[in-house]
């Protein structure tokens, strides 16, 4: 592993999380008692920012919040939790916003309003610098796609290495996937973009060379067009909270992959990385330590 922190750019969105807990989701049209809530920083971006910082990365963030309360907030979060925000933009008006139920088994639903994430759009050349200057760059789909797009283009061209974790589920122009140098996604988001019920990996690897296809408890598959394909099994823990777990997993691996380890051990970290998260409620909160996650990874 490298000596000196691997250098994460994560481009994505930035939210306040409003958390209710209850004992169980309510159904459509239904109103169920809660017992408990909380308001704490988010979003994918954010997230996988703070996480990666947490894991042991140099990490920079390329965002929006917005001129309220909660942009502060949340760019008060980034900044205790080590991570850069001198390139981040304000823009006037509301902040990202997410609304998440959870239930005492830890299973979720989320609503999302964009808010300024909608306002991130292209790329300033600070900004491309930056990416150009990392040894990762790490980006999601709660922003809009033409930005991800100029940022994976600015990495291809500065020679950084593109993770994509195509979250939430949509559909990614092809010319966006040909600049991706690993696809992070669940099963749903792989059907979103292969049009197949139960996911192909091959289907994926049409599409670009390093696929990780997590499989919630059941761990994480990875393949490439080297050959390799393995499948990694889950860390067993009690499980609260299931909400950030995907951000810990793709912000650890991000750094794993940074410091130069093989991905599949990698993957067996960012593993470990979600494992620890699940342990805790909320988002940005309950992401991991360093020392978190080697903690479980030591279990073998």
């Amino acid at each position: 592993m490298a000596d000196v922190a691997p250098r994460i750019v994560v481009a994505g969105s930035a939210n306040m999380d409003l958390v209710g807990i209850a004992a169980r989701l309510p159904l459509p049209g239904e109103t169920v008692l809660g017992d408990d809530f909380m308001m704490t920083p988010g979003g994918k971006g954010a997230n996988q920012a703070i996480a990666a910082a947490r894991a042991g990365g140099s990490c920079t963030f390329l965002g929006a919040i917005g001129s309220d309360a909660f942009g502060v907030t949340v760019k008060a979060r980034l900044n205790a939790s080590g991570v850069d925000t001198s390139n981040m933009r304000t823009s006037y008006g509301s902040s990202g916003v997410a609304v998440i139920m959870v239930d005492h088994a830890g299973e979720n639903s989320i609503m999302v309003s964009p808010g300024a994430n909608s306002t991130f759009a292209g790329l300033s050349a600070a900004e491309t610098t930056v990416i150009a200057e990392g040894d990762v760059l790490l980006c999601q789909q709660e922003i809009p796609v033409e930005t991800v797009l100029a940022a994976s283009r600015a990495a291809r061209e500065g020679g950084t290495r593109t993770i994509l974790n195509a979250a939430p589920a949509r559909h990614l122009p092809p010319e966006l996937l040909a600049v991706v140098d690993l696809l992070v996604v669940n099963e749903s988001e792989a059907e979103a973009i292969t049009g197949s019920a139960e996911p192909r990996m091959a289907e994926l690897l049409a599409l670009v060379p390093r696929v990780v296809l997590t499989l919630s408890g059941k761990g994480s598959w990875y393949a490439d067009r080297d050959g390799a394909d393995e499948r990694i099994p889950a860390f067993e823990v009690d499980v609260v909270d299931t909400t950030a777990a995907g951000d810990a997993f793709t912000g650890a691996l991000a750094v794993a992959w940074g410091e130069g380890r093989d991905m599949i051990d990698a993957i067996r970290w960012a593993n470990a990385a979600g494992a620890a998260c699940v342990r805790k409620v909320g988002a940005s909160n309950a992401l991991p330590s360093r020392a978190d996650i080697d903690a479980i990874y030591a279990r073998g």
